[in-house]
Protein backbone atom coordinates (compact mmCIF):
# COMPACT_ATOMS: atom_id res chain seq x y z
CA UNK A 1 0.00 0.00 0.00
CA UNK A 2 1.01 3.34 -0.62
CA UNK A 3 1.62 6.46 2.23
CA UNK A 4 -1.66 8.06 0.65
CA UNK A 5 -3.63 5.49 1.54
CA UNK A 6 -2.87 6.10 5.46
CA UNK A 7 -5.27 7.71 7.42
CA UNK A 8 -4.62 10.61 10.07
CA UNK A 9 -2.67 9.97 12.66
CA UNK A 10 -1.97 6.20 11.56
CA UNK A 11 1.32 4.41 11.04
CA UNK A 12 3.32 2.89 8.51
CA UNK A 13 6.67 0.98 8.16
CA UNK A 14 8.56 1.62 4.72
CA UNK A 15 8.87 -1.64 2.74
CA UNK A 16 10.62 -0.43 -0.74
CA UNK A 17 11.37 3.11 -2.61
CA UNK A 18 10.73 2.67 -6.07
CA UNK A 19 10.63 5.77 -8.09
CA UNK A 20 9.69 6.50 -11.70
CA UNK A 21 13.04 8.50 -12.25
CA UNK A 22 16.23 7.75 -10.11
CA UNK A 23 16.49 11.27 -9.56
CA UNK A 24 13.84 11.10 -7.13
CA UNK A 25 14.58 7.95 -5.59
CA UNK A 26 17.90 9.96 -4.51
CA UNK A 27 15.45 12.84 -3.49
CA UNK A 28 13.74 11.11 -1.01
CA UNK A 29 16.48 8.94 0.64
CA UNK A 30 18.53 12.44 0.68
CA UNK A 31 15.38 13.77 2.85
CA UNK A 32 15.73 10.36 5.10
CA UNK A 33 13.38 7.63 3.55
CA UNK A 34 14.36 4.20 3.88
CA UNK A 35 13.34 1.01 3.98
CA UNK A 36 12.51 -0.27 7.55
CA UNK A 37 11.50 3.40 9.11
CA UNK A 38 8.18 4.26 10.44
CA UNK A 39 6.13 7.20 9.29
CA UNK A 40 3.11 8.81 10.85
CA UNK A 41 0.46 10.89 8.12
CA UNK A 42 -0.05 14.19 10.24
CA UNK A 43 -2.18 15.91 8.04
CA UNK A 44 -3.10 16.42 4.42
CA UNK A 45 -3.33 19.33 2.27
CA UNK A 46 -6.57 21.39 1.93
CA UNK A 47 -6.30 20.84 -2.06
CA UNK A 48 -7.19 17.36 -2.74
CA UNK A 49 -5.53 16.11 -0.11
CA UNK A 50 -2.08 17.54 -0.97
CA UNK A 51 0.36 17.86 0.49
CA UNK A 52 0.66 15.37 3.03
CA UNK A 53 2.38 15.91 6.14
CA UNK A 54 4.47 12.79 7.61
CA UNK A 55 6.33 12.32 10.86
CA UNK A 56 9.68 10.88 9.66
CA UNK A 57 12.28 10.16 12.53
CA UNK A 58 11.15 12.91 14.85
CA UNK A 59 11.10 15.20 11.72
CA UNK A 60 7.47 16.60 10.13
CA UNK A 61 7.93 16.49 6.21
CA UNK A 62 5.66 17.86 3.56
CA UNK A 63 5.69 15.67 0.12
CA UNK A 64 3.61 15.59 -2.93
CA UNK A 65 1.28 12.68 -4.76
CA UNK A 66 4.32 11.95 -6.86
CA UNK A 67 6.91 11.40 -4.04
CA UNK A 68 4.07 9.49 -2.18
CA UNK A 69 3.05 7.00 -4.30
CA UNK A 70 7.33 5.50 -4.70
CA UNK A 71 7.23 4.88 -1.24
CA UNK A 72 4.93 1.53 -0.37
CA UNK A 73 4.54 0.79 3.38
CA UNK A 74 3.07 -1.67 5.38
CA UNK A 75 0.11 -0.79 8.16
CA UNK A 76 1.98 -0.74 11.88
CA UNK A 77 -0.54 -1.24 14.51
Amino acid sequence: MGIAELAKDERGRIIAIAAASPELEAKLREIGFCEGDEVELVARGPFGGQPLALRLNRRTIAIRGEEASAISIERVR
